[in-house]
C-alpha cells in the first residue's frame, strides 16, 4: 500500500514539473512587444483658439408708434422685405375724455375770440372809411381779427388729432406706422387689437416692428481674458454656424471690449466681427456661431506628434525616446515651442532623420487568449 501511494505521489511530481515546464516554454514563445517609430517632419503650425457667440444683423431699428392707441391693421408679415416709407401697421385712435373736453374748450374760446375780432374790426373799418380812426388803429385792430381766426384754425386742428390721430386731408397720418429704413422684417411683437404708446421723453414706447437688413451680419462673442492681449483689430476671424455645416464664413475682428465681465469666474471679454455674407445663403438672425482666430502661426517648422512627448516626474521637461539600433531606444530631452493640439514644434534636440519612439504601444490580444479570458471571467 505504500509503494502505491509513493508512485502516485511520484507520478503527481513528474506531472506537475511537465505542466510548469511546458507553461514556462509557452510563456517564453510569446514575442515581445514592437514599438513604432517616426520621424520630425516640417509643417506648419498654428495655434487657435474659439470664440463662442451669434451672428446678429448690423443695426437693427425698432419701429414704435408716434401716437397712442390700439392696433387696427398690420399690413406686413415677419420675413417680409420692405422699403423705407412703406406702410406697416395702421392705429386706431381712442381719444382720452379729459383730452376731448379741454380741446372742445380751447376751440370755443377760440370762436368767441373770432366773433368779438370781428364786431371790433367791422366797427373800426367803418370809423377808418370816415376817416375818425387812424390808419395805425385799424391795422392793429384787422391783426387782432387775423390772428382770432387762426387760433380757432390751431384749435380746431388740436381737436381733430386728439380725436381721431390726424388732421382731416393729411397725407401723413400720425395713424400710420411706417418703416424708417429698408430691410427684413424681423419680428412683430404686436397683434391686431394690442394697445400700443407713443414714445416720449418718460416712455419708450410700444415696438410695433423690427427692421433689419440681413446682408450686413456682425459676430458677437466674447474670449477669456488670458488670449484677449493677444488680439488685434483687423485680425481675420473664420466663422462657423451651428445651423449651416460644412460651410464657413469670412470675418474681420472689428471690436474688442475695453472692459471685461465675470462669468462663472472667468473673465470675458466681448468682441465684434464684420461678416462676409454669401448671397446664396440665408443667414437668420441670431443663429449660434464660432469664431475661430489663429493666435500664433509658425509656417515651415520641424515638428513630430504631440502624442510622442513624455514629460520627466521630477522636472516635468519634455523628452522622447529615439532609436539607436534594432527596438533599442535611449532617453533625448528636447525643447518645445507652439502646439496645435495635434502636432508641436520642436525647437531643438531632434534632426529629421531621427526614429522617435511610440512609447504608449500596448501589446495586440491574441484571439487565443482573449477566449481564455472570456472563460475566465465567466
Amino acid at each position: 500500500m505504500n509503494k502505491i501511494v509513493k508512485y502516485i505521489l511520484i507520478a503527481l511530481l513528474v506531472i506537475g514539473a511537465l505542466w510548469a515546464a511546458l507553461f514556462f516554454v509557452k510563456s517564453n514563445s510569446k514575442s515581445t512587444i514592437e514599438y513604432d517609430t517616426s520621424q520630425p517632419f516640417t509643417t506648419t503650425i498654428e495655434r487657435k483658439t474659439v470664440a463662442t457667440g451669434k451672428v446678429i444683423p448690423e443695426d437693427e431699428v425698432e419701429i414704435k408708434p408716434q401716437i397712442t392707441g390700439i392696433i387696427d391693421k398690420i399690413m406686413v408679415e415677419e420675413g417680409m422685405k420692405i422699403n423705407a416709407g412703406e406702410l406697416i401697421a395702421v392705429i386706431k385712435v381712442v381719444p382720452n375724455e379729459q383730452a376731448m373736453y379741454q380741446a372742445r374748450g380751447r376751440v370755443r374760446n377760440a370762436e368767441l375770440a373770432l366773433n368779438n375780432a370781428k364786431i371790433e374790426y367791422e366797427r373800426n373799418k367803418t370809423l377808418y372809411d370816415k376817416g375818425v380812426v387812424s390808419n395805425q388803429d385799424f391795422i392793429n385792430q384787422k391783426l387782432a381779427f387775423e390772428q382770432a381766426e387762426q387760433e380757432l384754425k390751431n384749435a380746431n386742428a388740436d381737436y381733430q388729432i386728439i380725436r381721431r390721430g390726424s388732421i382731416g386731408g393729411s397725407s401723413e397720418a400720425n395713424t400710420n406706422i411706417r418703416a424708417t429704413v429698408s430691410g427684413t422684417i424681423l419680428e412683430i411683437p404686436v397683434k391686431e387689437g394690442d394697445q400700443v404708446i407713443q414714445s416720449n421723453n418718460f416712455n419708450d414706447g410700444t415696438t410695433v416692428a423690427s427692421i433689419a437688413d440681413l446682408g450686413k451680419m456682425i459676430f458677437e462673442g466674447k474670449v477669456d481674458e488670458g488670449e484677449v492681449g493677444k488680439l488685434e483689430v483687423g485680425m481675420p476671424l473664420e466663422i462657423s454656424l451651428g445651423a449651416i455645416e460644412d460651410r464657413t464664413f469670412e470675418a474681420k475682428l472689428k471690436f474688442i471690449a475695453p472692459k471685461g465681465v465675470e462669468e462663472a469666474g472667468a473673465v470675458q471679454f466681448k468682441i465684434e466681427g464684420d461678416v462676409t455674407v454669401d448671397d446664396s445663403v440665408l443667414i437668420r438672425a441670431g443663429y449660434s456661431a464660432n469664431a475661430s482666430l489663429v493666435l500664433e502661426s509658425k509656417k515651415d517648422v520641424l515638428a513630430i506628434p504631440e502624442a510622442l512627448l513624455q514629460f520627466d516626474k521630477d522636472t516635468a521637461e519634455p523628452f522622447v525616446e529615439v532609436a539607436t539600433g534594432d527596438q533599442k531606444f535611449e532617453r533625448r530631452d528636447i525643447e518645445i515651442g507652439i502646439s496645435d493640439g495635434v502636432n508641436v514644434e520642436v525647437v531643438s534636440g531632434l534632426e529629421e532623420s531621427d526614429e522617435v519612439k511610440h512609447w504608449n504601444k500596448t501589446e495586440p490580444i491574441k484571439k487565443g487568449e482573449e477566449e481564455e479570458g472570456e472563460e475566465e471571467a465567466a
